[in-house]
């Protein structure tokens, strides 16, 4: 017999619907910079708002095999797809032991594997080619695209984004991340302050397509201005695991950022 839905607080009041996982628009991925077992159980009844979990960077590398099966158990129980940090795959790659750490994603419950040339010189040629075998090999594949360093970001021009991002998501990509880091700052779509350059974000949305980009966004101005520009629906990363309640609110238009403002734009 299938579970009765737990009654929500407050549901005399209207808001908007949100799709339910799994979802093919309106994902949040929460950046994991290590976080506790503990953490992570009190992170589990906003489980329904979180699509993907990301083990940033390398931070898995830190902890007992025992532990990181234990926390992606405890994601995958609650309907959260688990990845790695795109910077730890390209160590990898730099190691030549891409097949032993799919191998290892695999052993330990991994289900989504994030790609990345951000810090590593990889050739689209290349990273195209690490996407196909990840997603031969069943892995729900994430691609980035951008540079960690600020000056070496500036210098790919927006077809340059384009090209590699098709070039991506024809090798088995599902989405193309817009590369912010967790500081938003001087980076892709964002100028130096962390304000959202409208003009760039059109234009990778119209040559990508919205439904394919996911924009790292940490901070709650950045959410904003991306839900304005693109609707409640927008793809959304690297999100804080405390933001993700927040941010929801600001989808819901619950928040005085959002309320009455926001509109079904993202179909």
């Amino acid at each position: 017999m299938a579970k009765k839905p737990e009654q929500m607080a407050f549901d005399f009041i209207d808001i908007p619907s949100r799709s339910e996982k799994p979802r093919s628009k309106g994902l949040v991925m929460v950046l994991d910079k290590g976080m506790g077992i503990e953490q992570g159980l009190s992170l589990m009844p906003a489980a329904a708002y979180i699509d993907i979990i990301k083990l940033g960077w390398g931070t898995a590398r830190l902890f007992s095999e025992a532990f990181i099966r234990e926390k992606i158990t405890l994601f995958k129980r609650h309907g959260i797809i688990v990845s790695n940090g795109g910077t730890f795959l390209e160590i990898a790659y730099q190691q030549n032991k891409i097949d032993l750490f799919f191998e290892y994603c695999h052993h330990i419950g991994i289900e989504a594997v994030e790609v990345s040339n951000g810090i590593i010189d990889i050739s689209r040629q290349i990273k195209a080619a690490i996407i196909r075998r990840a997603a031969s090999q069943g892995f729900f594949v994430m691609s980035e695209v951008g540079k960690k360093d600020p000056a070496r970001d500036h210098q790919l021009s927006l077809q340059e984004r384009v090209t590699e991002a098709k070039s991506d998501l024809d090798a088995g990509a599902q989405f193309i991340i817009i590369e912010a880091r967790e500081g938003g700052r001087s980076l892709g779509v964002y100028d130096d302050t962390g304000a959202l350059k409208q003009e760039m974000a059109r234009f990778l949305a119209e040559k990508i397509g919205i439904d394919k980009i996911m924009f790292e966004a940490p901070d709650k101005s950045q959410q904003t201005q991306l839900m304005m520009l693109f609707g409640r629906d927008v793809n959304l990363g690297n999100i804080r695991p405390d933001d993700v309640i927040p941010l929801e609110t600001l989808r819901r238009g619950i928040r005085g950022d959002t309320f009455g403002k926001l509109q079904d734009r993202h179909r």
